[in-house]
């Protein structure tokens, strides 16, 4: 019988167990904290987006990178066999916008005790409050900090994100002592610092229903319809995370990122709707008036990028003047800066070069009965389910090589 050590009781070393276990291996789960899956709380608000319906094509475009490694473990443990993972041991699930997938009580804990539940009958060890400094390969063993050995290893430690969960990036040295390459860390999923905005006034302005484009020269790199908000740094939310993910660090200043505030109205109609607007209370100051079409924390700065005086009276403001507003209405232009601390981010970009790790296995290519899976390699997606699910696979994939080896 294989004797396996898991680092990281996460999402992907949760599944690379219950794997690994089912095929008959002894296995151990190592946790820095004093719990299993603390950030599989939080995911989702504390809802828990477990997957996403998404056909495979359709799926497997929402992986930004790592989409070709990631095809080998996707195809063995899909999100429709997620989806029956979690049916089959007593989890209702339910299906809301976009294909997301949430257990039906809305409960990230019921999500985790489906695991631990499982995790238990199939007799996983579990060592908690232990943090792993070193792990070293000898003729045929694996050692950890010198007083642990096993068979094999699976390291399922995450990314740098969300360090109060453990995730605080020292497995990527660990890795890199063993022989891997670790590629650049940065943040994904996350907000972007901006400039050039009335911040303080703006803090906690959330835009429904607006479209947020961001190009590099004549190019569009990302144009969508959702919600998004201000805060304290720039923007953040949905739309601005997806985006973020697709932007280069290195070339920030170069993006021409707006926001068109009133997508289903093309220039002429707004136009018009603030004729209308303006020719009821034509006596009324612009900015008061400006309230039936904009949240009130945000006409002041946009009549400072239309280069308008809120005091000026509807009656008096010239066509120039609402062409301009009109305009500024339909390319509300932000200047970010960069990426919002890596700490603060969902997810983590880059990880363990997927060149050295063979898809099908999951296995080291360098070190042989080293597998890694999750957030630790260098795979990341968009919003939806799809990073859980990677989570899910590639742990999947892991735990089950790993045991028959």
């Amino acid at each position: 019988m294989k004797n396996i050590c898991i680092i990281g009781g996460g999402a992907s070393g949760a599944m690379a167990a219950i794997s690994a276990a089912e095929c008959g291996a002894d296995v151990t789960i190592i946790e820095k904290n004093e719990k299993l899956m603390k950030k599989l709380y939080i995911t989702g608000k504390g809802r828990c987006n477990i997957t996403n319906s998404a056909y495979y094509e359709d799926f497997l475009q929402n992986i930004l990178r790592g989409r070709k490694f990631f095809m080998s473990s996707f195809t063995a443990y899909d999100n429709y066999a997620v989806i029956d993972f979690f049916k089959n041991n007593g989890l209702a699930v339910k299906e809301e916008r976009g294909g997301r997938i949430f257990p039906a009580s809305d409960k990230s804990s019921d999500v985790i005790k489906v695991l631990e539940n499982k995790l238990r009958n199939l007799n996983v060890k579990t060592i908690l409050n232990y943090d792993v400094k070193k792990i070293e390969k000898t003729k045929d063993k694996f050692v950890v900090n010198e007083d642990l050995q096993f068979d094999n290893v699976i390291i399922c430690a995450g990314g740098s994100t969300y360090k109060s969960t453990g995730s605080d990036g020292s497995i990527y040295t660990i890795a890199e002592r063993l022989g891997h390459e670790v590629t650049e860390i940065l943040p994904g999923l996350t907000g972007l610092a901006a400039k050039g905005l009335r911040l303080n006034d703006l803090q906690g302005v959330s835009l429904l229903n607006v479209s947020l484009t961001a190009s590099l020269g004549k190019k569009q790199i990302y144009s969508e319809l959702g919600e998004m908000l201000f805060t304290h740094f720039g923007i953040s939310g949905p739309l601005v995370l997806s985006m973020s993910s697709l932007l280069d660090k290195d070339k920030m200043q170069d993006y021409t990122v707006y926001i068109d505030l009133k997508p289903a109205l093309d220039e002429e109609k707004l136009y018009n709707r603030i004729m209308r607007d303006f020719e009821k209370e034509p006596k009324r100051a612009m900015k008061n008036v400006l309230r039936r079409l904009l949240p009130a924390a945000l006409i002041d700065s946009v009549l400072e990028k239309s280069q308008i005086s809120g005091d000026i009276v509807c009656n008096q403001v010239t066509a120039e003047q609402r062409r301009s507003l009109v305009k500024t209405l339909k390319f509300f232009i932000i200047d970010i800066e960069g990426f919002y601390k890596l700490d603060l981010a969902i997810i983590t970009r880059g990880g363990v070069n997927l060149k050295e790790i063979n898809p099908k296995t999951m296995e080291s290519k360098i070190v042989p009965g080293l597998y890694f899976a999750g957030e630790v390699l260098d795979i990341d997606a968009l919003t939806g389910g799809y990073n859980l699910q990677v989570a899910f696979s590639t742990g999947y994939c892991a735990g089950k090589h790993c045991a028959s080896s």
